[in-house]
């Protein structure tokens, strides 16, 4: 019997329209009612997922910035943080500004840039987030951040994520969420070792959980986790290594992965 399950928002979760279905909601609820711990694990800022996960009743810790930070719901208690080194933030900096690059930073929670941009203003929209421009960055430098993120083409990004971690070493977890989104954190910041520290907060053993996700930075976890789920709409590297692929975001994939692992009313 699981335990519990660890689901991924964007693109696993929520459908193309940003929602969770109904379908998907009463599935989210039976699977609560089962007696297993549902929870969520994204990239998002934790203000950002705290919305969705409201939303749909969840009353337990998430997993936010990719696994640097798990915060409960009731009474917003850190239980697990970890923040970029103060030397690869600097570093950081100085890169993405000598290269004229969009680097993005979480403060307490806020997102901030140096400047406003179209990438800005997108990225705010996709995850209605309200942002900040702070145009001298050595003002931020010395402040402490779960994630700091570079926004660009695809290609690009994959040619920029080996410089970077030979630029900052293996202090630094870099993955990309979306293939835009170029994400940096410490180094034990993932969601694998987040669902590793939820596991052992709820007394159950990495055996008993299952994780949900449709992209790289979910690899971790579906790897940590007892069994590894993949949506249909997941990138083809993900589903390689999934135990299971499940549908779609848009056919209710998460409800399937429910029905089949947790409640049991789906055939093999």
């Amino acid at each position: 019997m699981y335990k519990l399950i660890a689901i991924d928002i964007d693109d696993t979760l929520i459908n193309d329209d940003k929602e969770v279905t109904p379908a998907t909601q009463t599935a989210l609820e039976q699977a609560v009612a089962a007696g297993v711990v549902v929870t969520l694990a994204t990239g998002r800022a934790y203000a950002s997922a705290q919305a969705i996960a409201r939303q749909t009743g969840l009353n337990v810790p998430i997993i936010t910035y990719q696994g640097a930070l798990v915060k409960n719901l009731l009474d917003e208690k850190v239980l697990y943080e970890r923040y970029v080194p103060q030397d690869a933030v600097r570093k950081l900096f100085d890169y993405c500004v000598e290269h004229d690059l969009h680097l993005q930073t979480y403060i307490d929670d806020k997102l901030y840039s140096r400047e406003e941009n179209q990438k800005l203003k997108d990225y705010a929209t996709l995850n209605k987030t309200q942002y900040y421009i702070e145009p001298d960055w050595e003002k931020l430098v010395p402040r402490q951040t779960p994630k700091m993120l570079i926004i660009d083409e695809p290609d690009f990004l994959d040619e920029l994520a080996p410089k970077l971690r030979l630029l900052l070493g293996d202090s630094v977890h870099i993955t990309k969420s979306k293939p835009y989104f170029l994400e940096i954190m410490h180094h034990e910041g993932t969601k694998g070792l987040a669902l590793e520290f939820l596991a052992g907060h709820f007394g159950c053993q990495l055996s008993e959980t299952i994780a949900v996700g449709d992209s790289w930075n979910d690899h971790e976890m579906l790897e940590a986790a007892g069994l590894g789920i993949a949506m249909e709409n997941a990138i083809p590297a993900l589903k390689e290594i999934a135990d299971f692929v499940t549908l779609s975001n848009n056919e209710d994939g998460v409800k399937f992965a429910i029905d089949k692992f947790i409640l049991q009313t789906v055939g093999e």
